[in-house]
């Protein structure tokens, strides 16, 4: 309804330490930021800058001669459906391994555009625009359009354009900075940058925030669905919130029928990058929703306990409509 009705913390900060996680700390949502990031380019449309429609050979028509031709006639919006085609990373993962050992690494912006340089050269891992297929490189690919038709970093355009508007002031970018809970895997936490998502990641998820700052986001969107959100048009939230081209995702979302016995539809998401894990659901017609995060990876029990507190969550909404 428009509100945070609860909110709840429970651990330590890392498992070597006493620490206690506070209320207002910060969490990695990792892939759950991809709806931000949707929300970008969707601002970026309504304002007449980017086209739903354009193909890869004109937005980029610089790398179409080296691009596979499969990717050319590749939408904007077949990128956010995942239904680009691209792999789910670049194939050959000594690129992102040479670019994080790179003692004095180019901008984010630049690292983002020869990330997605070598990734238009890989095999299909699908028909493109045929069928869904999960792709971290569609939503960096969007992120680098972004940034050359504005002529603006991802970064930059993220606080214009989503955080200062919510008043999101505790996003930041990677990894989450000292003093507050950091990621884990293997049974400890983890100590060196190789172990989490090179920084240029962000437009696919690699996003730190407090969960009051992830919930204003999310109010947005459940205000956007009944024509009342702050940063789109009322049918470019309707088409976020839409299963796209067939499918059963949206831009930035999955959508469910039901979830927790609570009817739909659902927005869903869960992110992680190894050492954290978060997830979402927002139910539209009732306007409620869950966020939850922890700061452990699957391997450490992360998943479950997350997933655990989001059924929980859900059932306590009040009985189903």
């Amino acid at each position: 309804d428009g509100k945070v009705a609860g909110e709840a913390v429970r651990g330590v900060r890392r498992n070597d330490g006493s620490d206690l996680a506070r209320i207002d700390d910060v969490w990695l949502i990792g892939s759950d930021a991809k709806a931000m990031t949707a929300t970008l380019i969707a601002r970026l449309v309504d304002r007449g800058v980017l086209s739903w429609d354009a193909p890869l050979a004109r937005m980029m028509p610089d790398l179409a001669a080296g691009m596979r031709a499969d990717y050319r006639s590749v939408t904007l919006l077949e990128l956010l459906a995942h239904r680009s085609g691209l792999p789910h990373d670049v194939l050959d993962e000594k690129v992102i391994e040479t670019m994080m050992a790179d003692p004095a690494p180019p901008s984010l912006s630049r690292q983002r555009l020869s990330y997605v340089s070598r990734a238009l050269q890989d095999a299909p891992a699908a028909k493109p625009g045929a069928t869904f297929s999960y792709s971290n490189t569609g939503f960096l690919l969007a992120a680098v359009i972004a940034e050359r038709a504005t002529g603006k970093s991802y970064e930059d355009l993220m606080r214009r354009e989503i955080f200062d508007p919510l008043v999101m002031t505790s996003v930041g970018f990677g990894a989450t900075h000292a003093g507050q809970p950091i990621g884990h895997t293997g049974g400890k936490p983890i100590s060196k940058p190789a172990d989490s998502n090179p920084l240029f990641f962000a437009p696919a998820g690699n996003i730190n925030l407090s969960l009051r700052d992830w919930a204003r986001f999310c109010l947005d969107q459940l205000a956007g669905a009944k024509g009342r959100g702050r940063l789109l048009k009322a049918e470019t939230y309707r088409r976020m919130q839409t299963a796209q081209l067939g499918g059963e995702v949206g831009l930035g979302w999955g959508i469910q029928d039901t979830l927790g016995g609570r009817p739909g539809p659902v927005l869903t998401h869960a992110g992680s990058d190894g050492n954290w894990y978060a997830e979402v659901a927002l139910f539209p017609k009732t306007d409620a929703g869950v966020l939850v995060a922890a700061n452990a990876g699957e391997d450490m029990g992360g998943k479950t306990a997350a997933t655990a507190a989001l059924k929980a969550a859900i059932a306590d909404l009040g009985p189903a409509p």
